[in-house]
């Protein structure tokens, strides 16, 4: 999607932002119901191209909306949820129970240095801790303390292009995803191996997942086997069923 942006150049941050959210609420509103209007609500295949058409725009304008600078609120570890929920499509029973001492994340696509890595090569590499807030798409949400590597770091370290448009995932318990460069990019998103200064439990994505607080929770994959780094759009296990893909929190 292309939007001018010149019309912020002689505007305060301030100001700019609360125009584009005024344009934002109109547009939608005004945009939505000129569209129903003419869509016969019987025609089932007419209202799913709708709702494409309308979570196409919706992915675009948060795209736009996206500031790389700006951070994900941080907390003291006073606030920390405990216990921290358990969250999947699946019961807590059912957690995929992944071989550490056999484990190689694998890499594809636009990526110079190929290899898998193993556990203990991903251990050995800098690392970082956050305390952030996790925001699921059902209404709650919970703050926890996520430790790993700077995906920007990794990315780097592995030469993936960082030109290309998405970044997805391929993941041990079948579920996939996928995000934006941009995001993939962002000082705060994280290839995850520890919750609580402990090393990642199953129920919370061992031995790797993706932290990343600038999204909703369904956007951070747990238990990461394989990365590849595309221009084709991958989709994800929700967004293929109907859920917005961007999913800005």
């Amino acid at each position: 999607m292309s939007m001018d942006r010149k019309f912020t150049i002689h505007r305060s941050p301030a100001l700019a932002n609360l125009e584009r959210r005024l344009f934002l609420k109109r547009g939608l509103s005004l945009g939505a119901l000129s569209l129903l209007a003419g869509c016969d609500i019987t025609d089932q295949e007419g209202v799913q191209r709708l709702l494409n058409a309308m979570s196409r725009w919706n992915d675009g304008v948060q795209d736009w909306l996206f500031d790389p600078k700006r951070l994900a609120p941080e907390f003291p570890e006073s606030r920390i949820t405990r216990p921290f929920p358990f969250n999947a499509y699946y019961s807590e029973s059912e957690v995929v129970e992944v071989d550490g001492s056999s484990y190689k994340l694998e890499l594809a696509g636009m990526i110079r240095e190929k290899k898998p890595w193993t556990l203990a090569e991903l251990y050995t590499l800098p690392q970082v801790s956050q305390v952030t807030r996790h925001i699921c798409v059902e209404g709650w949400s919970a703050i926890g303390k996520w430790s790993g590597v700077r995906f920007s770091d990794f990315l780097a370290r592995i030469g993936a292009d960082t030109t290309a448009k998405y970044v997805g995932f391929q993941c041990a318990d079948d579920y996939y995803g996928s995000i934006d460069m941009a995001t993939a990019l962002h000082p705060q998103t994280q290839l995850s191996l520890r919750y609580a200064d402990e090393l990642l439990p199953p129920k919370y994505g061992y031995p790797m997942k993706l932290r990343i607080p600038t999204k909703l929770g369904f956007k951070n994959p747990k238990h990461i086997a394989a990365i590849f780094v595309t221009n084709e759009y991958p989709g994800g296990y929700w967004e293929d069923k109907g859920y917005n893909w961007y999913s800005g929190s």
